[in-house]
């Protein structure tokens, strides 16, 4: 791809998230950055909640990873269904009757301020952790793609990626996420699927032929019933169903969109259409990941291997000669070598709008969460004081996510980097144990020791799934069940 042409497309990309944020921006409050002033149209949050749900690494590795693990995935899928439903019936109607700002507020009512502080940290640390991750691993492609061309070095590059988030989020806060995550969720599903369209037609296949290629392909296999692996159907149904809940209806940056629609009818709308076209969303991503499989192997520019110490084979474009690679390099490096320049076009697109749909709403809501929950912003009557303050915590917030992705970088290794992703998911599992004691129990707790149990839970958890697979059972994602039951069980100990 010519890098000054791709260069120009993230420019014009930008300015159309620009023009957006002055729209939207003007005549905005602070009640406006954290609540969009509860406007916003239902199907609007629908339909850019999909952007900010599947993210950069979605559109990166989930297409890739159909080699591997085939489309067990959607196990987990159809398991948000179910997690989604509990969010429209139990979560969505809680935090309206009690009008929340951050849904952590629940848990000041609930218990007290320690439990309250303790929720609103475990977001904090997991979120910038999170979206900085994967912010990095957008930050990476473009630097490849583009800014090596130009001479910019990596330290700019994730300098200048934080900085476009800023300026289009800093005076519009939530509205203007509303309204920018709906432009790039739209980008994300049409950069997947004229990539699915550009691959079909290099292969010759029309619609009926392309669903019965990809029906008939053995990494579509969906349904696995063995017991002791990680993919095992029910593991990955109810697994899905928790991570829903915990991920989108336990989480401010996901939350905070449905809290800016008019009415709690209009947010059950929207998490019903939401759920059924993410369903549809990573349908169209693994059926994109089974034709990039045909491609490479019918033109000889892949071959699978998947022998532990290498994953793929890729030709390189330049030498001709066969690279070990990573499956989550099959969708970058076939877009921009080898399906012509337009794919190369609808790739960049697609990850940017990937990456900045995810990234954005993070960081307002980070914003959010620390202004609310930690300074005790609705209990101050200073307006000129919240706004300074506000906007300093948003700066201060940037910094922290550059500051993660130049560590990143600096670690250089993957599996060290994985690692830290890894444990930064442990925090939803006291999240889950909080909210679930505090909604099916009646009971009080000795509130300064719960920050204790919500170190304690993941801490043990960690250890339980290290020594697991010596007893013959390897936990999958369900260590997240694991993680807040030990919350409850400590909540239960704390009892008063």
């Amino acid at each position: 791809m010519n890098p000054t042409l791709t260069l120009g497309i993230i420019l014009a990309y930008f300015g159309l998230l620009f023009l957006i944020s002055w729209f939207t921006g003007k005549n905005a409050g602070e009640k406006t950055f954290f609540t969009a002033d509860r406007n916003s149209p239902w199907y609007l949050v629908a339909f850019g909640m999909i952007g900010a749900s599947l993210s950069g690494v979605t559109f990166i590795s989930v297409p890739g990873a159909v080699g591997s693990g085939q489309w067990a995935y959607m196990q987990m899928v159809i398991g948000y269904l179910l997690g989604y439903f509990v969010i429209a019936t139990v979560l969505l109607p809680l935090y309206y009757r009690l009008n929340l700002t951050s849904i952590y507020g629940y848990l000041d009512q609930r218990f007290g301020l320690s439990t309250y502080k303790s929720g609103a940290v475990l977001f904090i640390v997991s979120r910038i952790v999170g979206s900085s991750l994967r912010l990095f691993l957008v930050v990476v492609v473009l630097q490849l793609a583009v800014f090596d061309y130009f001479h910019i070095p990596f330290a700019l590059t994730a300098f200048l990626s934080i900085a476009l988030i800023y300026i289009y989020t800093f005076r519009g806060g939530i509205k203007t996420i509303v309204w920018t995550d709906t432009l790039q969720t739209f980008f994300l599903l049409a950069g997947a699927a004229l990539a699915v369209y550009i691959i079909s037609d290099d292969l010759n296949l029309g619609l009926g032929a392309m669903v019965s290629k990809i029906s008939e392909n053995p990494h579509s296999k969906i349904f696995f019933w063995e017991w002791g692996p990680a993919n095992n159907f029910f593991k990955q149904f109810f697994s899905g169903a928790f991570i829903a809940i915990v991920m989108t209806g336990l989480d401010q940056d996901m939350m905070q969109k449905n809290l800016t629609c008019r009415s709690l009818p209009d947010a059950q709308k929207n998490m019903f259409w939401f759920s059924i076209t993410l369903v549809i969303a990573n349908l169209l991503f693994m059926s994109l990941g089974v034709l990039l499989y045909m491609y490479g192997n019918e033109t000889g520019i892949v071959k699978e291997v998947f022998d532990g110490s290498c994953q793929l084979l890729i030709k390189d474009p330049t030498t001709g000669e066969m690279i070990c690679r990573k499956t989550d390099q099959l969708f970058p490096l076939l877009s921009l070598n080898y399906l012509g320049p337009v794919a190369g076009v609808v790739f960049i697109l697609g990850i940017i709008a990937a990456a900045y749909s995810s990234a954005d709403s993070t960081l307002t809501a980070l914003t959010t969460s620390f202004c609310v929950d930690i300074l005790n912003f609705e209990k101050r009557e200073d307006g000129a004081w919240k706004k300074r303050t506000r906007q300093a915590v948003h700066i201060g917030f940037s910094l922290v996510m550059l500051l993660a992705i130049l560590i990143f970088k600096a670690m250089s290794n993957d599996a060290v980097i994985n690692e830290v992703f890894r444990l930064a998911g442990y925090t939803y599992g006291p999240l889950l144990g909080l909210f679930s004691f505090g909604l099916f129990t009646k009971w009080k707790v000795r509130d300064r020791w719960v920050p204790m149990v919500c170190i304690a839970a993941p801490v043990l958890t960690y250890m339980i799934q290290a020594i697991s697979p010596s007893l013959g059972y390897t936990f999958g994602f369900e260590a997240l069940l694991l993680n807040g039951a030990l919350t409850f069980a400590g909540l239960a100990a704390l009892k008063d």
